[in-house]
């Protein structure tokens, strides 16, 4: 089968998924990328610096390239915006860190462990990268919330 005069294969859909292409990969899917997985405990460190954070063990799924991005999350058939770090959290973890996904939903505040959570990757904002130390972090997680804000309302 050919959509767009490419082959459609998971090969093709998991390519386009590494790459950052969620548009492409959608339109072989045949509906958006989306991840799903069960909220599980964290370190608390995103609360700590004022941006909780949901940890997600995902659910067999294509991670995207590591990096920050604006997303929508569905919890309990509701409809949230926020900010996704996927990746090895550089400037908490050690040398042996697992990826992780972890999304700070915008204005939400419930204790969600167990749940499950959908994620749509909308757009890009920036790559991981290692801070100085917790709080260049923060400020930098603040502006990465900023920017999500200004997407929402667009």
């Amino acid at each position: 089968m050919k959509v767009n005069g490419a082959v459609v294969s998971s090969t093709a859909i998991r390519a386009r998924i590494e790459r950052g292409d969620f548009a492409g990969a959608a339109v072989m899917l045949g509906r958006d990328y989306t991840i799903l997985g069960t909220v599980r405990e964290g370190s608390k460190l995103g609360r700590q610096i004022g941006f909780p954070t949901a940890n997600l063990s995902a659910h067999s799924e294509q991670f995207p390239p590591n990096g920050v991005y604006f997303v929508e999350a569905w919890f309990e058939g509701v409809l949230h915006h926020g900010v996704v770090n996927v990746g090895f959290r550089p400037t908490v973890s050690g040398e042996k860190a697992e990826r992780t996904i972890e999304v700070h939903l915008l204005d939400f505040h419930r204790d969600i462990y167990g749940g499950d959570i959908e994620i749509k990757f909308v757009q890009f904002l920036r790559p991981e990268k290692k801070f100085e130390n917790v709080e260049a972090l923060g400020k930098q997680i603040a502006a990465d919330v900023k920017k999500a804000r200004e997407l929402c309302a667009a």
